[in-house]
């Protein structure tokens, strides 16, 4: 996401400097004075360069492989597919639980770059742990069908949902939403606008709260005027309560600012909980220091199911 919205800051910084052919290198303060783009000419590039909304496409990094399976861990796991509300495929796998009677099943949203192959590792020591899991692919990513898109892709976690609760071999009374990053803002939105029945928690690991917020810690103001913030979870968290909400965050999340994690803790309703979690980058929260916030989601998820 940086690195794209970057070029595209650059790009439109460049164009907007330029007073002849071949224009001087811009110096760094003058380059972080046309990010904030006082007057806003540089945002007015920009967005003509990207089309309308066009800069919300840049959060997402799909790809089409699978370059791995759950079989590569010594899981087994079967291939599912089913369709969003519009129609569009969706592709992603369920995976058992290690245990004789899975204590709950966990769908989880994956983050904004890859397919479900690169996400594993979130989620496989919940099925080592007992736990069903459903993984799954927005529309644009993996093998499921479509182009990304941030309203289809909410609809898609609403849809993933849906799938696990008709499952036979699942408890449709003990579903527990996972989502990290991306996957933790859009599951917010998700199930804010449309409740789950049976849903007993809510888990959001490096989420962010703003759309907008997040292009502007990348690109400044010029960032900001590039993307909407419609469909934001800050608008929406509140919406989750009585569902318990566990918030987890790294302090030095290099991606997400762990502002931003705090933003939605405070606006949601209760019963809610955080973990903050002392050195955890973007992708280590729970694994930093053996798991040790991995025990304790576990034995905050005991809690929650018994009640």
């Amino acid at each position: 996401m940086q690195a794209r919205f970057l070029g595209l800051c650059l790009t439109a910084v460049t164009l907007a400097s330029a007073q002849d052919a071949a224009p001087p290198p811009i110096a760094a303060d003058d380059l972080r004075a046309l990010l904030n783009d006082p007057n806003g000419d540089v945002s007015k590039i920009a967005r003509e360069m990207a089309g309308n909304k066009g800069g919300n496409q840049l959060f997402y990094f799909p790809t089409r492989d699978e370059p791995t399976t759950p079989a590569a861990w010594g899981f087994k796991y079967e291939p599912v597919d089913f369709k969003s509300g519009d129609g569009t495929p969706l592709h992603g796998w369920f995976i058992p639980g290690r245990s004789k009677q899975a204590k709950a099943t966990v769908v989880f949203s994956h983050g904004n770059a890859g397919s479900i192959s690169y996400h594993m590792g979130f989620v496989m020591w919940l099925a080592e742990a007992g736990y069903n899991v459903l993984m799954y692919d927005y529309r644009g990513f993996g093998k499921s069908g479509g182009t990304v898109d941030r309203r289809g892709m909410i609809d898609d976690v609403k849809a993933a949902f849906a799938y696990a609760a008709k499952r036979k071999d699942v408890d449709h009374t003990r579903l527990i939403s996972y989502g990290h990053s991306l996957g933790g803002a859009q599951s917010v939105t998700a199930l804010g606008e449309t409740p789950v029945k049976g849903l007993r928690a809510i888990i959001i690991d490096g989420a962010f709260a703003s759309y907008q917020t997040m292009a502007s810690v990348i690109g400044g103001q010029l960032g900001a005027s590039l993307v909407t913030d419609e469909l934001s979870p800050k608008d929406f968290v509140k919406k989750l309560s009585p569902v318990p909400l566990l918030v987890v965050h790294g302090d030095r999340d290099e991606v997400v600012p762990i502002s931003q994690g705090k933003q939605l803790y405070e606006a949601a309703g209760q019963p809610k909980t955080l973990f903050e979690v002392k050195t955890g980058r973007h992708g280590t929260a729970l694994s930093a220091d053996q798991g040790a916030y991995r025990k304790k989601m576990i034995a905050w998820l005991d809690g929650v199911l018994k009640v």
